[in-house]
């Protein structure tokens, strides 16, 4: 009588298996770190372009940036945990609100880790991926 060996996975097998999983995060991990990246860009761009709005809105109005209350949005991601946190310098004539990113956040060492913006529309920094013109 013939005998099969029994069903189920060699020790082998499953190791080539686990290799082959690890090659597959090895590479997958760091390009989803990047997306990550540049959605956090994206999103502390926009907050600080609608802040930018917000304020302009108000200096219409008022004939100045630092008259009354201004309700601005203070960080990024706008509910949970911040990445970014926001501040604005405020003036008569003028305002700069910067962006920073958290210490120990994904951001920190980031290209983009620190934004601003100004009353003339002047955006820092430069790097193409920041602001995505």
């Amino acid at each position: 009588m013939n005998r099969c060996p029994a069903p189920g996975f060699t020790l082998i097998e499953l190791l080539i298996a686990v290799a082959i999983a690890g090659i597959l995060a090895a590479i997958a991990y760091p390009s989803y770190q990047e997306q990550v990246r540049q959605t956090r860009r994206a999103e502390v761009a926009s907050i600080l372009l609608e802040n930018a709005q917000w304020l302009e809105r108000h200096f219409t109005r008022h004939g100045a940036y630092d008259s009354g209350a201004v309700s601005l949005v203070l960080q990024s991601p706008t509910s949970g945990g911040a990445v970014y946190r926001i501040t604005s310098a405020l003036g008569a004539d003028t305002y700069t609100l910067t962006a920073t990113a958290v210490a120990g956040s994904l951001m920190e060492g980031d290209a983009c880790a620190v934004y601003s913006i100004n009353q003339v529309g002047q955006r820092t920094p430069t790097d193409v991926r920041c602001w995505r013109r």
